[in-house]
């Protein structure tokens, strides 16, 4: 089974601090550079960040684990330097059959995504609501619809990666803090903290990416909300000091070793 990891973040992240974990997958810019996109009765309305960090993720990675428990296991394994981390273990799969791709597995059609490195890269992030955490599956047309989206934004050198997420009630979440790490088991009550599903796109500018991300056919049929950071190279980052380093490296080798991906952190770089 896949799993999405995603960090949570803190104030440590939004102030634009490299976070170890990372390296393998996207690392976020602060939300003070990214937009809120909302479609409201069919008019879609823009708000720049920055914005709460109890309702931000720092970043996400993809790894493969027979079960939600296994993949906390792995986790709770990982050599963190930070002194206090939350991780979401979110299991992937979009209800209703929307297939999900990046650089390793390509389309269904077999396309494989094109990175561009004079492009900047961007997280389009689905915020979650009643119908996704309930595992509504959309109506078949809309499903086809998304897939057809996904085919020719990858052909088109637009879209890198994409997935839906099955609700919290299939999740967890891991905490580290104070030398103990905690496990608890979803279901999640928070909805505006959550993420229902993902796409990783390429463009010149962050509007021409909310252009992008206004434009595709969403599952939801009526209002919704997006958000949209920029993706950036943790370890391209300053602050991030020896100590970062090493334990990014450790924990790289046993990611690799585990089955995580390497695919979104490669794309675009």
């Amino acid at each position: 089974m896949q799993f999405m990891i995603l960090r949570r973040s803190d104030r440590r992240s939004e102030a634009g601090l490299p976070v170890a974990a990372l390296e393998l997958g996207a690392s976020l810019a602060p939300s003070a550079g990214g937009l809120r996109l909302r479609r409201v009765d069919g008019a879609w309305q823009q708000q720049p960040g920055p914005f709460p960090a109890d309702e931000l993720i720092a970043g996400f990675v993809m790894l493969e684990a027979d079960s939600c428990a296994a993949a906390a296991e792995q986790l709770r394994r990982w050599p963190l330097a930070d002194e206090a981390a939350e991780f979401e273990i979110r299991a992937a799969g979009c209800p209703g059959g929307c297939v999900g791709f990046d650089p390793q597995r390509g389309t269904p059609a077999g396309t494989l995504p094109r990175a561009n490195p004079a492009l900047k890269r961007y997280a389009v992030l689905l915020r979650s609501d009643a119908a996704s955490e309930s595992d509504l599956a959309p109506p078949p047309a809309v499903i086809d619809s998304m897939n057809r989206a996904n085919e020719a934004g990858v052909r088109d050198g637009v879209l890198l990666a994409g997935e839906g997420l099955k609700s919290t009630a299939q999740g967890a979440r891991v905490r580290f803090g104070g030398g103990r790490v905690s496990v608890v088991d979803g279901p999640f009550t928070e909805v505006k903290e959550l993420i229902a599903g993902y796409w990783l796109l390429q463009a010149v500018s962050c509007e021409q990416a909310a252009a992008l991300a206004m434009a595709y056919p969403y599952p939801q049929p009526g209002d919704l909300t997006l958000e949209l950071r920029e993706v950036v190279d943790p370890a391209a980052a300053a602050a991030f000091t020896p100590a970062l380093r090493e334990a990014e490296q450790r924990m790289r080798a046993q990611q690799l070793e585990s089955g995580m991906h390497a695919g979104l952190g490669g794309a675009g770089r």
